[in-house]
């Protein structure tokens, strides 16, 4: 085989491999972020993310939720759609409130 198709061939299952260790890492830090959050929660420093989501479902009215982020500090970073454009709300885990927006 040429070294041209042995460095394609390399490539490719070089790629290969990438993209199935990748999700695997990015699940692990997910997890070990929900970990935390718990121990959070478990240890009276925050409030139960359901809370959390109420309060910032209210304030956001129609918009559409996608997703929670857990923050140092104790706080959450909800991630909501509101006329096509991606919203950022910051919740301060320990009381309630909306301490940042961003677009």
């Amino acid at each position: 085989m040429s070294m041209p198709g042995k460095l394609l061939i390399g490539g490719f299952f070089a790629g290969l491999f990438l993209t199935a260790v990748s999700p695997q890492a990015d699940a692990l830090g997910r997890r070990d972020e929900q970990d935390e959050a718990r121990r959070a929660m478990l240890d009276g420093q925050i409030m139960p993310f359901s809370i959390l989501k109420r309060r910032a479902d209210a304030a956001m009215g129609d918009a559409t939720y996608l997703g929670p982020e857990f923050l140092p500090n104790n706080r959450y970073r909800l991630k909501y759609v509101k006329d096509g454009q991606v919203v950022w709300i910051d919740v301060d885990g320990r009381t309630g409130d909306i301490i940042g927006r961003a677009r």
